[in-house]
């Protein structure tokens, strides 16, 4: 009841007496007063006057689901968003939801993880009140042999994003990483349950690192923040949301054509794996020149070893001269 409450009294923008809530939600002044006192409680300013009611005092949005919720401006994704104080991964809890039958667009966010993954079971660290981790639940209309296409679809979603919120210019390494000045400021998990022939979910896990103050020592050389790169705290709230945005955008027009040929032109503009010589990290590595992305995503790259070409069609690729 209290998040009505909180409604009612941010759509008023003046006093409410208890009395008005309690006929509006058809509830005695008394369940009125349990909800400010709640509302109070989870940090929100409110006044109380006598023969005037409650007032909320507006302050800056904190990062809750309230207040994120109340901030999207989208028509699915992030409908609905479950916030988590501490979870063991946002992922995870996406795959509990999506086995309930969650709908399409439901986000988990979590203001820390205690057990965040990256690549090949890496730990992601997720500390409190600094960054963005949040999963996504999708469930496209596509073959399982294309489900890497959303994570270049969140790269570059994220990517404009940030691009929008900051006004900074990060680059995606292909396929899963966006860097800015060569340190890797997200990163991306796409995750999956399918069969042969029909994916039941995908999961994109994403995790930005927004406003870290400091890494640990072996991570100082690889990784940064926004807030080291700008000097200043960026707002998670209007970054979730921006990244929420740009990914309806995308997918939508990603459903509509089915194919990433909408999308490519603007991934291949921020890709700072083109023209690069990269160590393709198969089960036999090799090195290689990046040459151009297929239609699909993919990397087209020409063998060190023996000059010919060859599509690499998924895993991860280490950028000579960079530590990422």
């Amino acid at each position: 009841m209290e998040d009505i409450i909180l409604e009612l009294l941010r759509q008023e923008g003046d006093f409410l007496s208890g009395e008005e809530i309690g006929k509006r939600l058809h509830v005695s002044r008394s369940a009125v007063w349990k909800g400010i006192r709640k509302l109070r409680e989870e940090g929100y300013e409110i006044q109380a006057v006598t023969n005037k009611g409650y007032c909320l005092v507006e302050q800056e949005a904190r990062y809750n689901g309230k207040d994120l919720t109340a901030a999207l401006k989208t028509e699915k994704m992030g409908r609905p968003l479950y916030f988590y104080e501490e979870t063991d991964s946002t992922n995870a809890c996406i795959r509990r939801l999506a086995q309930e039958g969650a709908p399409e667009g439901t986000l988990a966010v979590a203001d820390v993880q205690t057990a965040g993954r990256g690549r090949r079971g890496r730990a992601w660290t997720s500390p409190k009140g600094s960054g963005i981790w949040m999963s996504l639940l999708l469930r496209p209309n596509i073959p399982p042999a294309k489900a890497s296409l959303i994570t270049l679809l969140s790269g570059l979603s994220v990517c404009k994003a940030i691009e929008r919120v900051t006004g900074l210019r990060p680059q995606i390494k292909w396929p899963n990483d966006i860097l800015l000045n060569g340190k890797k400021i997200v990163g991306i998990l796409t995750e999956m349950e399918c069969e042969m022939s029909d994916i039941y979910f995908v999961v994109p896990g994403i995790g930005i690192n927004v406003n870290t103050e400091s890494f640990p020592e072996e991570l100082q050389q690889k990784a940064t923040s926004l807030r080291l790169e700008l000097g200043h705290e960026v707002s998670r709230n209007d970054l979730l949301c921006a990244c929420m945005e740009e990914i309806e955008s995308h997918y939508a027009k990603f459903e509509a054509a089915g194919s990433f040929l909408p999308l490519l032109e603007d991934y291949r503009k921020r890709c700072i794996t083109l023209g690069a010589t990269v160590r393709v990290l198969d089960r036999e590595p090799f090195t290689a020149d990046v040459l151009d992305l297929t239609d699909d995503g993919e990397l087209l790259v020409r063998r060190a070893d023996n000059g010919k070409e060859q599509v690499v069609f998924s895993g991860e690729v280490s950028i000579r001269g960079l530590q990422v």
